[in-house]
């Protein structure tokens, strides 16, 4: 944690103790390259142990996972195969303490030169997951300990060891089937009714209940289950994962409530035929879009439904897809939570400004970033068409200087770990942003025609929201809470403020939602919404204002190294909305800017704004107007 983020938590140096769903899961996209292939993500297996689950995306293979209890050489399939031993220096070579290695692709079918893959890693933990191995007595009724401590949402089960042609399918234990009950994980069949699974016993919080049947418990067979946790009792900010279950009714669509956003969503009706269905934010899950999905049972390339949607409180189902909202069909899910649950600790962790690469190679964007990009801007230095998409609306893209709606853009992809684009923006320039507690957040939302409150995830009061109609052509409306509620500024044009209370309904917005009026700008019935919510963040970021003073003047942001980013907007007055970014050069001189709300090229022949350690200095000169006597300012900044 930086020096400012301590002192400005007045900590000076203490642990916040706060859980972090990102230390022990993580959803990482890559490409093959056929040898050693390094997947740094932060999750410790070395130490802690764990599990990783694998699968090509762009062509069949089976999915394959692999876990520290078993060790790097012992590979099981999603099918009815048995176990199988790598040979040394082959697929997973070693469990790390920010991650694992691939070695030379043997049976896992994912480090294959070229070709695209998801890896999906759970560390253990208690009240999150667990990795259990034991060999079978067939003693119906016997107890197998976990390390939970923590109600059991999800078992699953796998036969390491078959003897002869015998196939053995992996049982699956779910809350909401209970211990009378079980599915396959490598099968569409609905659910069982067989004693010899869990011998009609639920799970604890210390131990579950194994039968005689061959899937769990023959007598000489091995045996592998990961253990996953519900934390459903727990306090909501503590909550890491659920395990529940809702009825489908399609063509009605249905609200799951979680409590908090997910970024990775397991799913299937159990009482009918139908696949596993995978969705995870990283791949994409799009919201009035298709997602990509995977199906656990299916050794098939990804695909794309519009099926689920994402909400700061849990998911929703869109469009029909059978395996999120068949009708009248209880449908099981295992839901993670997103990565929002504690602030970031250096501004790098959540905002980069880059020049973009000639092309996305080695299975990452365009614009690197150094994080997964949650929302970016896309400039050309020299004027043209400015772009803004984010990873919630998937490949579409607004235009900042324009009114109108959403629209598709092949250069527009976010499913990278890092950075964003294609190589459609080659020499353009990006600011990116990662969504994060108390710094900044997405959220894509329906209008209702009849004023409302709309859920977010900032966790604090947002001091700046940016708010734009998907489906149709609107002004981009923009909040500040230097002016409340009863204000608002358009984005796409130089104007003053402007004062109206039916837009934010004359409400200010809070730590967990935002108020929106019957005004078409933000609540249309019938139409789609996004909106950018950014706040203060000590040592991180800025929003603030200041009143001109007609020459030359610092403006404090408590930062210790200078701003990297500026938005400047006049308030009383026209005045552009402007941006430097030190890409580009915040210098002592001339430095060059750009016009969110303009398509010119950047102009670099005035000295507006000077670097200072603790932010920025303005200065006024005619061809920006930022610091005119007795004028005023807002501004947002990022260390």
């Amino acid at each position: 944690m930086t020096i400012e983020r301590k002192v400005g938590m007045g900590i000076a140096g203490q642990p916040s103790g706060a859980t972090d769903v990102a230390e022990v899961f993580s959803t990482d996209l890559y490409i093959g390259n056929g040898g050693t292939n390094v997947i740094n993500n932060g999750i410790d297996l070395a130490g802690e142990g764990g599990m990783v689950w694998n699968k090509r995306r762009n062509d069949t293979g089976a999915h394959t996972l692999a876990d520290t209890e078993r060790g790097i050489s012992k590979v099981v399939e999603i099918g009815d195969n048995a176990e199988t031993t790598s040979a040394s220096g082959k697929d997973i070579t070693s469990f790390n303490s920010n991650g694992f290695t691939f070695g030379i692709p043997q049976q896992i079918a994912t480090n294959v030169s070229s070709a695209e893959s998801v890896t999906w890693t759970f560390r253990k933990k208690k009240k999150f997951f667990d990795v259990v191995t034991w060999t079978g007595n067939s003693v119906q009724g016997r107890a197998i300990p976990h390390g939970l401590d923590n109600p059991v949402g999800m078992i699953i089960i796998k036969t390491r060891s078959h003897g002869g042609s015998s196939a053995y399918n992996w049982a699956v234990y779910h809350r909401s089937m209970g211990g009378t009950k079980s599915i396959y994980l490598n099968t569409n069949a609905a659910q069982v009714d067989n004693d010899g699974f869990w011998n009609d016993t639920d799970a604890t919080s210390t131990n579950f209940i194994v039968g005689n049947a061959s899937n769990t418990n023959a007598t000489g067979r091995t045996y592998v289950a990961y253990v996953f946790a519900d934390n459903s009792s727990e306090d909501l900010e503590d909550q890491i994962i659920k395990c529940g279950s809702y009825t489908g009714a399609y063509p009605t669509q249905v609200a799951v409530t979680l409590g908090w956003e997910p970024q990775f969503i397991l799913v299937r009706p159990i009482t009918q035929n139908s696949d596993w269905n995978i969705q995870d934010s990283m791949r994409g899950i799009v919201s009035g879009g298709s997602g990509k999905v995977l199906d656990a049972n299916s050794s098939a390339a990804e695909g794309s439904a519009n099926s689920l949607k994402l909400t700061a409180t849990g998911f929703e189902t869109e469009g029909g897809a059978t395996a999120t909202n068949a009708n009248g069909a209880t449908h099981i899910y295992m839901a993670i939570r997103a990565p929002m649950m504690v602030e970031p600790e250096a501004a790098t962790d959540v905002f980069a400004s880059v020049v973009g690469r000639s092309s996305n190679s080695g299975g990452k964007g365009n614009f690197l970033s150094g994080f997964p990009v949650d929302f970016g801007i896309a400039v050309n230095a020299g004027g043209g068409t400015k772009l803004a998409s984010s990873r919630l609306t998937g490949d579409v893209r607004m235009k900042p200087s324009e009114t109108a709606a959403e629209n598709q853009n092949a250069a527009v992809q976010f499913d990278y770990s890092d950075g964003w684009a294609t190589s459609g923006l080659g020499g353009y320039n990006s600011w990116m942003w990662k969504r994060a507690k108390g710094y900044f957040d997405v959220v894509a939302y329906p209008g209702t025609g009849s004023a409302t409150t709309v859920a977010h995830s900032l966790s604090v009061i947002p001091e700046l929201l940016i708010c734009k109609r998907r489906s149709d052509t609107e002004d981009w409306t923009v909040y500040n809470s230097t002016f409340g509620a009863s204000y608002f500024f358009n984005l796409n044009d130089s104007g003053a403020v402007t004062g109206t209370a039916n837009i934010w309904n004359n409400t200010a917005p809070t730590s967990t939602v935002f108020s929106v009026g019957a005004h078409s700008r933000v609540n249309s019935s019938g139409h789609t919404y996004i909106a950018y919510l950014f706040a203060t963040l000590d040592g991180i970021s800025k929003v603030g204002s200041y009143t001109g003073n007609g020459s030359s003047q610092t403006i404090s942001c408590g930062f210790s190294a200078g701003s990297r980013f500026i938005l400047i907007k006049r308030t009383d007055a026209t005045g552009d909305w402007y941006v430097w970014d030190t890409t580009r050069g915040i210098v002592a001189g001339n430095d060059p800017h750009l016009s969110l709300n303009t398509t010119d090229a950047q102009v670099t022949n005035d000295d507006s704004v000077d670097p200072h350690n603790s932010g920025f200095i303005v200065n006024q000169v005619s061809a920006t107007n930022i610091n005119v006597s007795s004028h005023t300012y807002i501004f947002y900044a990022i260390a």
